[in-house]
């Protein structure tokens, strides 16, 4: 078993029950640098939520041993640097067998899925309000964050699109636009104009070969709906990333810095 790599307070809620899906989940919940301090009780921070939560903090808990988004280490850097936001980091764990189906906005004539919508509700109906009640947040949508990688990627990119009052800022990495005939561009196609949504969309070029291409006709699709290039879209391609967490990893820097810069 890999060590254990936590850095600062990373309090858990395991078991975490819903009654829109049977399987109930960790919930790790990373706490910024000073959020204890006496001087600081009343201060509220803007929240991130992720996917794949067993992924993002410890080496010993991802799914690859030693294989983590160093998430924790990552913003501890840069807030005591002062280079974004003190945050709160809300990881949720996936439940395996099931991942795939939460994931999954539509359901696929291949490889089924298509649960997408409970995990939402899930999301805005339980494990939000219940991290609201239990932790000094900002509430509003600009300061509520949420993010993943691949099949975690489409999920954000469908759940912002259909929850902007609840989450403002997306971070979607390494998206699966391919699912489902690329039902995610259809979605954004769909829209009559641009979303009051921040979005880091990104991709490795050493990925899938559909994946460039497909990453690229979401971009365009935004672009066309009236994102803006590098106000409310920041699109990138890192040459030679493949798909794993090491390459998130890499990356998270720079989601942090264009979703939660210092205001």
């Amino acid at each position: 078993m890999a060590p254990s790599t936590i850095v600062g307070e990373l309090r858990r809620h395991p078991d975490f029950p819903s009654r829109f899906l049977a399987p109930r989940r960790a919930v790790q919940v990373w706490l910024p640098p000073g959020y204890g301090d006496r001087a600081n009780r009343r201060r509220r921070y803007p929240v991130l939520y992720l996917h794949d939560g067993q992924n993002l903090f410890d080496g010993a808990t991802s799914f690859i041993p030693g294989k983590e988004w160093r998430v924790d280490e990552t913003c501890d850097r840069l807030i005591r640097a002062g280079r974004i936001e003190p945050l709160i980091v809300v990881g949720i764990a996936n439940t395996g067998a099931e991942r795939l189906a939460e994931y999954t906005p539509t359901r696929d004539p291949m490889y089924g899925g298509g649960k997408g919508d409970l995990y939402g509700r899930f999301l805005v109906e339980e494990l939000n309000p219940f991290i609201d009640r239990t932790y000094r947040t900002k509430t509003g949508p600009a300061d509520t964050g949420l993010g993943g990688s691949s099949l975690g990627g489409l999920i954000s990119m469908h759940l912002g699109l259909k929850y902007p009052k609840v989450f403002g800022k997306l971070a979607v990495i390494s998206p699966s636009v391919w699912w489902n005939g690329r039902t995610i561009v259809k979605s954004v196609d769909a829209l009559p104009g641009p979303l009051p949504l921040k979005i880091w969309l990104d991709i490795g070029t050493e990925e899938s070969r559909a994946a460039l291409p497909d990453a690229r006709r979401l971009r365009d699709a935004l672009l066309a709906k009236g994102w803006q290039n590098e106000k409310s879209l920041r699109y990138f391609e890192e040459k030679g990333a493949a798909h794993n967490e090491s390459a998130w990893a890499g990356r998270l820097e720079a989601v942090l810095t264009f979703l939660f810069p210092i205001r």
